[in-house]
């Protein structure tokens, strides 16, 4: 019964609550997180999400039993910044989650305040539209501590087997500034890179390639801020020797190679990887 543990390309902003024709750019995305709760041993009794979108000075964890939204996106339609993915908290997971991060010798902070952010909602509104699972946030430390990130999910890891699902949310291509055909080819090269370190290592290799992320083809042209990433290594550190699969893949929106993973056991995903375990030209 112990849950898998996932890192997620979320796409961009209220995307899940948009129409028209840019709307289809996500229909494969969409398809893959709609499949995700049929993968799991047994339905969650609540989702914990590490947030690309929460950063703080320490690990900080949601603690409202009702969190409000936080629309941090800009120029998207007037209607985007009124939508509701009404989810309960769980101050009780909240507080497990302090626990275990302070046994550790980890700060962990409880913000009673802090609502969803896009990071959350418009992944969980396609996993689970009827927000009827409870929804925790975990923030990233502003230090963006690539090992200490993997060490803080390993000591989160007996959530799993407390029934509680752990998302890291972000992108695994993530630079705004050539979210265009100018990025094809290092979201490619770095695309690549990451599934062979995800895929093709022992867990001791894995945890290696990923504490040196930045020694990877093309990791500052994909990654300029690391926020999208470390979500990543949060959940690396909670899968422990699980083995990765694939979940999802493509070029988004025709050029930028984006993918998600899931570590540990679960049903065969569906067929939502596009991209396959092909390595990029000179990676």
């Amino acid at each position: 019964m112990r849950q898998p543990v996932y890192f997620l390309s979320h796409g961009g902003g209220p995307w899940p609550w948009m129409h028209g024709p840019m709307r289809a750019h996500f229909n494969l995305m969409e398809q893959a997180l709609q499949d995700i709760p049929r993968q799991l041993p047994a339905p969650p009794a609540a989702v914990l999400v590490v947030s690309g979108h929460w950063e703080e000075e320490d690990f900080t964890v949601s603690s409202s039993p009702r969190p409000g939204m936080v629309y941090d996106y800009y120029g998207f339609p007037p209607e985007t910044y009124h939508i509701s993915y009404p989810a309960p908290g769980s101050p009780q997971v909240a507080a497990r989650v302090q626990q275990l991060l302070h046994d550790a010798g980890f700060k962990c902070d409880a913000d009673d305040e802090r609502g969803f952010d896009h990071g959350t909602f418009s992944m969980m509104q396609p996993i689970y539209p009827d927000a009827d699972v409870p929804v925790v946030q975990l923030s990233m430390r502003t230090n963006m501590d690539p090992a200490e990130h993997i060490e803080a999910g390993r000591v989160l890891a007996p959530l799993r087997d407390e029934n509680v699902l752990v998302i890291g949310s972000g992108q695994s291509y993530h630079n705004l500034r050539r979210w265009n055909a100018s990025g094809a080819q290092p979201a490619a090269a770095f695309d690549a890179w990451l599934r062979k370190s995800l895929l093709g290592t022992t867990p001791a290799e894995r945890r290696a390639a990923l504490v040196a992320w930045e020694q990877a083809p093309a990791a500052r042209e994909a990654h300029p801020h690391e926020d999208h990433l470390i979500p990543l290594m949060v959940v690396a550190g909670a899968a422990g020797d699980d083995a990765v699969t694939t979940i999802y893949g493509e070029q988004f929106m025709g050029f930028l190679a984006v993918s998600s993973f899931r570590f540990g056991q679960g049903r065969e995903a569906g067929k939502f990887d596009r991209l396959g375990a092909a390595v990029a030209p000179g990676t």
